[in-house]
């Protein structure tokens, strides 16, 4: 399928979808033969000329490469200016140990980042074209709240979320499902793997056939252009910070592993790192898998840095297009942490510097120090912390005795109406559910 766009096209992971513009890989999602959008070619971001002022400042010079010459060159700017308005401080907690804080969004996640600018290059897609679209998400805890505030209520655009019952922490359900003008919430009786397989399976099984059908998980590419800001800026603020002008490594609490491939793309397209860390909790797959390829996915284990529960990760299958088998150990290296190592982490951090890591920041401050006792590791460290510790109040009170304070946006949320559906993990029930809460 060749578009007539200009602009940098995109193909699909597994080869037959080929030369999508990029608003036909925003839109679709998932690629016709069930693969993932890649860009053709990656587009080089010059380091020394970024205008690191500020954060939407340097986020427009990293994006200007990728967005230049396509249907979005009129509009792009404005949506990046509006999309990411909130601060992203770099925190230093430990020796030479530094946090990227992601979750000062409207939803307190780093999927803020990807979600509400995807949202709005949709949606002004969706207003030259006059379409309609359903968003499909499956979500461990965090994606589902940002997409849904993201989303809700872009003409052209309704969101049905896909979340395990049980495997949310209570905070992340209360984000879920707040009601939204346009947005479903579906409980779903099984694991993250069972809402991740319907998102998949929807969008090539028979009794789906004429939905409108996209999805805002890191399937999209559209969730992880954004999701290279952070990177950058985190990385260079350290650069600056640094005496010698040290480059980083970077430790990505990983689950799904969009977000590692994410930085990975800043990486490829000029941003300078010492290499990346996967830090994992007991769902372990791409840390059995940097020892032994042959190693297959497992079912998800349920932990407390709940929104890294992930079985079988969606990109890994774009994260080996990037990086092939003889490059991956070259770029990244892998550990996985208890729960019981996490809280350990949590306790020790507070008590040491008195900051509040959530559990899945604490996972990758675990495997930093990990990594250096064995020496693996030296010189600075940033860990891309992904979650407020409010989401987790009662894990923080076990771990370091303390409840962290509730920001407001949270605190609203109590009160605000909710709805939800209930329903198996089947995937004939889920596309009549759909049609009827969607009317399309």
């Amino acid at each position: 399928m060749q578009s007539q766009s200009q602009g940098t096209p995109y193909d699909s992971t597994r080869g037959s979808d080929t030369g999508r513009s990029l608003g036909e890989a925003i839109e679709a999602g998932l690629a016709v033969d069930g693969g993932l959008f890649l860009p053709r070619v990656i587009p080089t971001v010059e380091a020394g000329e970024l205008d690191r002022s500020s954060f939407v400042s340097m986020a427009q010079g990293v994006l200007q490469p990728w967005m230049d010459a396509t249907e979005f060159e009129g509009s792009w700017r404005a949506i990046v200016s509006d999309a990411l308005s909130f601060p992203v401080p770099v925190v230093p907690v430990q020796d030479d140990i530094f946090v990227c804080e992601l979750f000062h969004g409207p939803t307190l996640s780093f999927k803020d980042f990807g979600a509400r600018t995807m949202a709005r290059l949709l949606g002004d897609r969706l207003s030259r074209t006059g379409e309609e679209r359903i968003i499909l998400v499956a979500t461990s805890g965090d994606t589902g709240s940002a997409v849904a505030d993201g989303f809700a209520g872009i003409p052209g655009i309704q969101v049905v979320l896909l979340y395990p019952g049980g495997g949310v922490s209570e905070v992340q359900e209360r984000q879920l499902i707040t009601k939204r003008p346009g947005v479903h919430p579906f409980r779903i009786r099984g694991s993250f793997d069972d809402c991740q397989r319907l998102v998949k399976a929807a969008f090539t099984h028979k009794t789906w056939s004429g939905l409108p059908l996209s999805t805002a998980n890191s399937i999209n590419i559209g969730r992880l252009l954004p999701q290279m800001l952070y990177y950058w800026w985190g990385v260079l603020n350290i650069v600056e910070a640094s005496d010698g002008g040290l480059v980083p490594s970077v430790c990505v609490p990983s689950g799904n592993l969009g977000n590692l491939t994410a930085g990975v793309i800043a990486h490829l397209s000029g941003m300078p790192v010492a290499g990346f860390h996967a830090a994992h909790n007991s769902n372990d797959f791409f840390v059995r898998y940097m020892n032994d390829s042959s190693s297959a996915f497992g079912a998800t284990v349920r932990t407390i840095s709940n929104a890294m529960d992930v079985g079988a990760p969606s990109n890994f299958e774009r994260l080996r297009m990037l990086l092939p088998d003889h490059l991956l150990g070259r770029h990244i290296s892998t550990s996985a942490t208890s729960d019981e190592e996490t809280l350990q982490t949590m306790t020790k951090v507070f008590q040491q510097s008195c900051y509040v890591a959530d559990p899945h920041t604490a996972v990758g401050i675990h495997a930093i120090e990990e990594a250096r006792r064995e020496g693996r590791m030296d010189g600075p460290v940033l860990v891309m912390s992904t979650a407020h510790p409010a989401k987790f109040p009662d894990t923080c009170e076990r771990a370091a005795g303390i409840t962290p304070e509730e920001p407001e946006v949270l605190a609203r949320l109590k009160h605000a109406p909710k709805h939800w559906t209930d329903l198996d993990p089947d995937i004939s029930a889920l596309a009549e559910a759909i049609r009827l809460k969607t009317g399309l």
